[in-house]
């Protein structure tokens, strides 16, 4: 019998403002984040924009697929 090949959901932020983003509003978002099941792959900030983008993955399950936590 073959494996099953696992499958993925990703999810892309990007937070903050020209001003820049404050340390406890990235970390709120990672824990919170986290609490869902989500991995982080990656953090940058694209040039001179002040802000950070967070890339994240979890299994894509048929419970993540009925409940998919995104942004507002």
């Amino acid at each position: 019998m073959a494996e099953e090949i696992q499958k993925w959901e990703y999810r892309v932020q990007t937070i903050g403002s020209i001003f820049g983003t404050k340390d406890e509003n990235i970390e709120a978002t990672l824990n919170e984040w986290g609490d869902e099941g989500w991995e982080v792959t990656h953090v940058y900030t694209p040039e001179g924009s002040g802000k950070v983008t967070i890339v994240a993955k979890r299994p894509l399950t048929r419970d993540t697929r009925r409940y998919r936590s995104m942004p507002q």
